[in-house]
């Protein structure tokens, strides 16, 4: 072992060891506070974790979800955002719900457990996805129902993590939702619903095409550390993002095995790279990808994603089977048993509030724990087939030892991984 793995792996077992003393120091508290049911004059508490453009959209969307929920605690790497995010909450149209006192505003790396051990009910966790394995586990261990957003890891360890905090959500009862939002689609998920049942018959091809534009960047200040420009510019590192396959494309992905009734491809050959976005202000990720992924029955997923600026957009999903296809988006299904979806629409990102705050005032239990981490996990290994130029299977990326943790999590200057190299970088 390297010193920089011994180092990754034990910064890694520091957190988790913190996040384990927090949550047994407050566990009597923890047990009194959580409403695993909650009457309906009841209040419930809830705090977000990372303030940034999806948090700042989370947070209203829990409160809209309930009209006794208040936002009573909120935590961020950074002060600035905090406070711009708490601005503009007050002034939105859930404000009269917004209760964030001074003492519950939690700065720095260790924010998230402050705010956890803060009395709350219900935390929404809307952080770069490098840091979701530990801050959901946190929440699970002290007794938390939780919001968590898309992707849930960026690599095998964090995966692993998820999907083991996810049965001790199960033993306890608690929820969590994923922000995977078009599962909440109502279209989308009847549109699906029917090729379960067979509508197109055996499914035996998949295209799945997510491209877009570019994204915004934040340009470095010189006050700044090379750890706080390169969090403040997460999307660009593939330690905070995943990367953009992971990050963004996690949407597409997630209809294939959705469709094939939560089965998971057992290999994926890629291939990808960085053809415009190669300035440094870019980090290192890539700007295109493209995967095959195979599944056991011999089906095959085409995926294609592309981050690159004045190109044409194209989001959209395809399925093909023995009796018909299916136009995910246009939610259509032709073929044997042509059908139209004409039902209610709905927003989907409201919707995942909706049933997360309905199901705790019943007492019931909603945990999208294993999908959310295993359309991850499909993500990631496509990443991986395609820095490495090497066909990888399920198992080997569930069981990677590459831990993309940095070495400590402090204020301070660490280096931009090289950009991966197909056939030189190699699989771990």
């Amino acid at each position: 072992m390297s010193d920089a793995t011994r180092s990754n792996e034990t910064s890694r077992r520091e957190f988790l060891k913190a996040s384990a003393a927090v949550a047994a120091g407050t566990a009597l508290a923890s047990a009194i506070a959580t409403k695993a049911y909650a009457a309906p004059g009841d209040v419930l508490r809830v705090g977000l974790i990372g303030c940034g453009g999806r948090g700042s959209g989370a947070a209203p969307q829990a409160l809209m979800a309930d009209k006794n929920a208040k936002l009573v605690a909120m935590a961020d790497a950074f002060s600035n955002r905090l406070e711009s995010a708490l601005d503009g909450l007050k002034k939105s149209k859930v404000g009269s719900q917004v209760a964030v006192d001074a003492d519950h505003k939690f700065v720095g790396f260790d924010a998230y457990k402050k705010l956890i051990d803060s009395g709350v009910d219900v935390v929404v966790l809307a952080t770069s996805p490098h840091f979701r394995p530990m801050h959901l586990k946190a929440c699970i261990d002290a007794g938390k129902h939780v919001f968590c957003e898309k992707p849930v890891a960026v690599d095998g360890p964090g995966v692993r993590s998820v999907l083991a905090t996810t049965e001790e959500a199960k033993k306890k009862n608690l929820c969590i939702v994923s922000g995977l939002c078009w599962r909440y689609h109502k279209p989308k998920s009847e549109t699906i619903a029917r090729c379960q049942d067979g509508a197109i018959g055996d499914i035996h091809t998949m295209q799945c095409t997510y491209n877009t534009g570019g994204l915004w960047v934040a340009p470095k200040k010189p006050e700044w550390s090379e750890m706080e420009w390169q969090m403040r510019n997460w999307l660009y590192f593939t330690w905070l993002s995943g990367d953009f396959i992971v990050e963004q494309h996690i949407h597409s992905l997630d209809k294939a095995p959705w469709v094939m009734k939560d089965e998971y491809p057992v290999k994926v050959t890629a291939n990808g790279g960085r053809q415009v976005r190669t300035g440094k202000e870019y980090g290192h990720i890539y700007d295109h990808f493209n995967t095959v992924y195979e599944f056991k029955n011999g089906a095959k997923c085409f995926a294609s994603c592309r981050q690159m600026p004045n190109c044409d957009g194209d989001v959209t999903d395809y399925f093909w089977g023995t009796k018909g296809m299916c136009d995910v988006f246009g939610h259509r299904i032709t073929g044997e048993k042509a059908w139209q979806y004409n039902g209610p629409q709905n927003d989907m990102y409201q919707t995942e509030h909706d049933e997360l705050f309905a199901a705790i005032r019943a007492g019931k239990t909603i945990n999208n724990g294993e999908y959310m981490a295993k359309s991850t996990l499909m993500a990631i290994m496509g990443r991986m087939a395609a820095y490495t130029g090497k066909t990888i299977t399920w198992e080997q990326a569930l069981n990677s030892k590459e831990d993309l943790s940095p070495p400590k999590y402090e204020w301070c200057d660490i280096p931009v991984p090289p950009v991966a190299m197909p056939g030189i970088t190699k699989f771990v």
